[in-house]
């Protein structure tokens, strides 16, 4: 199918059908995007935050450096506030969390405009099928007992183009914000992980992070 065919077929589907088509390129963008930002934050790392963690558990020098990804400046600012002696330990929890909690939110950036094309694409699907069932039975009104089943049978066929692309757009989209959300839930079990043992670990002089 060539590039007229396709704009044909947006054409017989109506402006339903290209609004899905818009929202396809928003969805393929987000995931793109979406991937390409849970890389930078290192989403799929955590070896640098779980030696760190280690080393401050054993009383070792901590050399954190920068960068290192999410995991590990969420540990960098625990440690920070731990070793803090204006902070008490409440406050220096509640300084931890504060930084997980922004490092979180930062990494489920776009993953409402997925939920909202998985939920909104079948549904505009849907429409354009009811829209285009309508003007199928208004002709075959209007034609009575001249009406050529083959012309019904295309604008029904046209009508349910719309529900089929929504579909198609829906799925990848909610399968791709399943996965994101399984990615960062996975790295939010990390941060609670290591912030609790960051905090159960003895303040130690020697031990400090390294700025």
């Amino acid at each position: 199918m060539d590039i007229a065919d396709n704009l044909t077929l947006l054409d017989r589907g109506g402006i339903v059908l290209w609004v899905i088509a818009a929202l396809s390129v928003v969805a393929l963008t987000v995931i793109l995007w979406k991937i390409g930002r849970l890389v930078a934050l290192g989403a799929w790392g955590g070896a640098r935050a779980e030696e760190a963690v280690r080393a401050f558990e054993d009383g070792r020098a901590v050399e954190t450096g920068e960068g290192g990804g999410m995991r590990l400046s969420v540990v960098r600012a625990a440690m920070a506030a731990h070793l803090d002696p204006r902070r008490s330990r409440e406050d220096a929890r509640d300084e931890a969390e504060r930084v997980a909690r922004r490092t979180l939110s930062e990494a489920r950036r776009g993953l409402r405009v997925l939920d909202v094309v998985a939920t909104v694409a079948p549904l505009l699907g849907l429409l354009g099928t009811v829209i285009g069932m309508i003007a199928a039975f208004q002709a075959l009104q209007t034609t009575g007992a001249r009406a050529d089943p083959s012309v019904l049978a295309g604008g029904i066929w046209e009508a349910l183009l719309t529900t089929a692309a929504g579909m198609a757009v829906a799925i990848p989209a909610s399968l791709a914000h399943s996965w994101f959300e399984g990615v960062i839930d996975h790295v939010a079990s990390d941060l609670e992980d290591l912030l609790m043992r960051v905090f159960l670990a003895p303040k130690r002089e020697h031990a400090r992070a390294a700025e």
